[in-house]
């Protein structure tokens, strides 16, 4: 390993920026040391006065031709600049260093990282030198021994005031390094490793994620990315899939793959009350449901008017009857069982499904129109929905695939499991779990509506209590800020600690700049980010990460591993 040193002899006379960032962010192995002296304020006003006494009298009497006339009148200015700023202003002055030293597996590239970083420190108005006869002694005062050699700080020695100590600040770097975080990357600028620990509740507000980015960005390999490595960390984990992208990946990490359709042997029971629907202690199971069911048949019948939503409460309350179903907690248990611990909650054969709610709505003229709209989840192309539970949700990895449901139809499918992996979530508040929602847009777009917007809004708002985190994905801006001007998306947006920007659309980026506060420069960054690169918001720190995976890590993402395996056998 080969070494060189550069020392820091002159600088501009005014600085209006971090000196010593563009260095910093460079990712050339560098060592940097700088030394601060503070000195006796009273005897540099003493020294000050005594040379502009000298140089006034100078200035005076001397020809006012002469070469260096200038060059004295600054000095003197600067002098009771300084002078004026101790006495007045209370400054101190210290005496400045810089020393930088480079390193290189060979002399040719040294020489390279040499010449480019005395290009750097140039625009940056810093003057340097090289240490040639000297390189010893710049080696050791880089290394962290304190030392500070007077064979080479004599002649890097310049004097700067308190206020300037701001401009050779070298903590501007963002960098991100949580202690029991997951590894996502590197920083693009000086190539330092990013590990987030989203659960770390001494950072984070809370551990939402928003995922934005343009197809073919990496925003999908970055998703199945985290999901992999919190399996490693046995984390709960629930994922919404309506474009089928998970399906291998849930194979390979021996999670559960669930999917509803038209040619499928899953069923989920919407009018289904779960015993985990709400947590130990608390009261209301069958309130609780009918409130969820309104924002379900929302979808279904459109936007409800308050006359229309008591209409369908009443039904909904007549179809639990005829189940024995009422407000009464007690009537969710099986006949002659006392509410102890350990009693038998009732089963979803016990509970009522959409054809018995479609015969209570065709009971009443004034309702007979939902029951229109219903026949196509009873008797048409949607009846798998009129069926009895038969799923069990107890993996730490669950894929809800509702890919099959169509275009049109997949917010019934996404809003369904998604109420059932809200009930996963608050059984456990100690338990770290994470939901997964991708192609959000449809839950809080314009495709939506309010009742249900606000249920995935309450997700986010709230599931930081039940030791969870919310990942909202999507590559359609426009879309998530739609409905009712964007207020949903916005909170979900602010409601999220760690937001990742994949490369976007200019019309994209203008969109999304009205609810991010995205500078100039961070805006042209996500349009001109390549695949696997994103802009980071992580708490406070905004950081260009370069995403990061291993080749096996890579195999397993790409559903490669039982093609290798079949290879080689």
């Amino acid at each position: 390993m080969y070494y060189a040193g550069l020392m820091v002899i002159n600088y501009y006379r005014e600085q209006n920026d971090i000196l010593l960032k563009t260095l910093i962010e460079t990712n050339i192995n560098m060592n940097l040391s700088i030394f601060y002296e503070k000195q006796d304020s009273y005897k540099i006003i003493k020294d000050l006065t005594y040379h502009i006494g000298n140089v006034g009298v100078e200035l005076k009497e001397t020809n006012p031709n002469r070469q260096d006339i200038d060059i004295a009148a600054f000095a003197y200015n600067d002098a009771k600049y300084i002078r004026k700023e101790i006495q007045v202003n209370n400054e101190d002055i210290y005496f400045l260093y810089i020393y930088i030293n480079l390193y290189a597996e060979d002399k040719k590239e040294l020489e390279y990282y040499l010449n480019k970083i005395e290009g750097i420190t140039q625009s940056k108005g810093m003057q340097t030198r090289r240490a040639n006869f000297r390189e010893e002694e710049l080696f050791f005062s880089c290394l962290p021994l304190m030392e500070n050699p007077i064979s080479i700080k004599e002649g890097c020695k310049r004097n700067i005031l308190t206020s300037g100590l701001v401009s050779t600040y070298p903590f501007i770097s963002s960098t991100i390094f949580d202690e029991e975080g997951i590894f996502i990357g590197t920083n693009i600028y000086n190539n330092s490793l990013v590990f987030i620990d989203r659960y770390d509740t001494n950072q984070y507000k809370n551990a939402n994620i928003c995922i934005f980015g343009t197809s073919g960005a990496g925003k999908s390999f970055y998703t199945k990315l985290l999901i992999l490595r919190y399996k490693l960390q046995g984390i709960k984990q629930y994922i919404i899939d309506p474009e089928r992208e998970y399906e291998s990946l849930c194979k390979e990490l021996k999670g559960t793959h669930i999917k509803i359709g038209p040619n499928s042997n899953h069923f989920i029971n919407v009018l289904d009350i779960r015993r985990e629907s709400i947590e130990e202690g608390e009261s209301g199971y069958l309130a609780t449901k009918i409130g969820k069911l309104i924002g379900f048949f929302h979808l279904i019948f459109g936007e409800l008017n308050e006359e229309e939503k008591a209409l369908i409460e009443e039904k909904l309350i007549e179809t639990y009857q005829l189940k024995n179903i009422t407000f009464n907690d007690d009537s969710l248990y099986r006949e002659n069982e006392e509410k102890i611990l350990g009693k038998e909650f009732k089963s979803s054969k016990d509970m009522p499904i959409l054809e018995d709610l479609y015969s209570v709505l065709g009971k009443d003229e004034k309702t007979k129109r939902f029951k229109t709209k219903l026949i196509p989840f009873v008797k048409g192309s949607m009846k798998f929905f009129n069926h009895y539970t038969n799923i069990e949700l107890n993996n730490d990895l669950i894929v809800a695939d509702v890919y099959d449901l169509g275009e049109e139809n997949l917010k019934y499918g996404m809003y369904i499991f998604i109420e059932n992996f809200w009930n996963c979530i608050k059984e456990n508040r100690k338990e770290k779990k994470a939901v997964y929602l991708d192609e959000i847009w449809r839950l809080i777009g314009v495709t939506s509506n309010k009742e249900v917007a606000s249920f995935i809004y309450k997700i986010f708002k709230t599931i930081r209590k039940y030791g969870g985190s919310s990942v909202a994905i999507t590559q359609d801006i426009s879309d998530i800020f739609s409905l009712e001007n964007g207020v949903y998306g916005k909170s979900i947006l602010n409601n999220s600690s760690i937001k990742t920007f994949f490369a976007l659309e200019e019309e994209n980026i203008k969109i999304l700049s009205e609810y991010a506060n995205l500078s100039e420069k961070e805006k042209v960054e996500i349009k001109s980010l390549k695949r696997g690169e994103c802009l980071m918001f992580v708490g406070e720190n905004h950081i260009l990460t370069k995403i990061e995976c291993s080749n096996l890590e890579k195999t397993i993402l790409e559903g490669k591993v039982n093609e290798k395996n079949s290879d080689s056998n």
